[in-house]
């Protein structure tokens, strides 16, 4: 009887609270509580990425390296060639021709650094012939500001006399030292030396392993069947996706690459073996790549023939050969489920390009698109794999 009588006096309490007057209690979604986790663990992440940037870029390019070389060393395995013989094989040849590439147009590229100064008083020269020589607005406030710092430098230097027993003291700016910028360039080259020997070594160590890292992985998702099974259905999809997708743009800036030289060489245009292999090299990073080869060759093009009209149809040349490739032949090579959403694709590369910058802009696709092949074999992801697709 009395754990009767406790049960209607709950019931009874539980209707003076839900009486008219009477507060609601408001219960929050059990999601609501995992926002700020979320939140603190990207932006963990995040700072992580940036703080161990030298680390992970080269690790980065070794992993997607090894994706694209690893089938031609499974071949040569094939036909009884042992993995670390085809592996090494492989990156000299590849080596080897980039170096000789390089060789073989170091000249061109010599003469086309001499011009510079030359080519940038031609084009100072051209603007004042093309728009006029008097001066703008612009012109005259910078001149009076020269004219005002001027002033301000005279009078700080004829300033009122120093007091009796104290040294007047004079800080002059530092001179231009050649040393130092030889200095910081001789860094960068031995910064871009060790990373580059850093990718090959860990592209020769990944592809003489085959497949051990992907046996650990997958005995490492957990002891059940069904969690291998997904394990190894995203592995091979992302192993597929970012296989097509370096040979797609492999194959797309070669072609890019040979019209552009051979389009500037039909127009006339100096050094166009140089800026067909820029254009091969810049078409792997999208959007961004092609934009910087049209305003460049633009500029060069107005430097050379002093024409408007010849800069706009070089850039229009140029323009329509990588849109050519942007929008058909890319989408034709490249599976439907490769594809990804332009916002989402334009939005990633500037946020890996923040984040690291030129590296980034490279290796933002490709990481995009094994986060996408993640997203689209885990249940608790799918919406944000849909999200990303096209």
């Amino acid at each position: 009887m009395e754990s009767r009588g406790e049960m209607i006096a709950g019931e009874n309490a539980g209707d003076s609270l839900s009486a008219p007057g009477a507060p609601a209690a408001t219960r929050i979604p059990t999601e609501a509580h995992n926002v700020p986790l979320i939140l603190l663990t990207v932006f963990a992440v995040i700072f992580i990425l940036d703080w161990a940037q030298t680390v992970f870029i080269p690790l980065v390019l070794g992993v997607i390296v090894s994706y694209a070389l690893s089938p031609l060393v499974s071949q040569l395995h094939k036909w009884h060639i042992p993995r670390f013989i085809g592996a090494a094989s492989v990156l000299l040849v590849i080596v080897g021709g980039m170096g000789a590439l390089a060789y073989s147009l170091q000249d061109e590229t010599a003469s086309m650094i001499e011009t510079l100064p030359e080519a940038a008083q031609k084009f100072r020269h051209t603007l004042r012939k093309e728009w006029g020589s008097p001066r703008g607005a612009i012109e005259n406030v910078q001149k009076a500001a020269e004219q005002i710092e001027h002033a301000a430098s005279e009078t700080a230097v004829a300033g009122p006399a120093a007091p009796r027993g104290v040294t007047r003291v004079q800080i002059e700016e530092p001179k231009l030292n050649i040393r130092d910028y030889l200095w910081d360039g001789t860094i960068g080259a031995l910064s871009f030396i060790t990373l580059a020997v850093m990718v090959l070594f860990l592209t020769y160590f990944l592809m003489v392993s085959g497949d051990t890292f992907r046996r650990k992985l997958v005995k490492l998702s957990g002891p059940t069947l069904g969690k291998k099974k997904i394990t190894v259905q995203m592995l091979n999809e992302i192993s597929v996706q970012i296989q097509r997708y370096l040979l797609v743009q492999v194959l797309t800036s070669v072609l890019v690459g040979i019209a552009i030289w051979l389009a500037f060489l039909w127009i006339g245009l100096e050094h166009a073996a140089v800026w067909g292999v820029a254009a091969a090299v810049l078409n792997l990073v999208p959007y961004l790549g092609p934009i910087i080869i049209t305003g460049g060759t633009a500029l060069v093009a107005f430097l050379q023939f002093g024409s408007m009209g010849m800069a706009l149809t070089v850039a229009s040349v140029s323009l329509a050969i990588n849109s050519l490739e942007g929008f058909l032949l890319t989408p034709w090579l490249t599976g439907r489920a490769g594809r990804m959403n332009a916002v989402v694709v334009f939005a990633g590369i500037l946020f890996w390009g923040w984040l690291w910058g030129a590296w980034g802009l490279l290796l933002g696709m490709p990481i995009m698109m094994a986060i996408k092949s993640v997203c689209d074999h885990v249940d608790e992801f799918k919406p944000v794999g849909e999200f990303m697709g096209d």
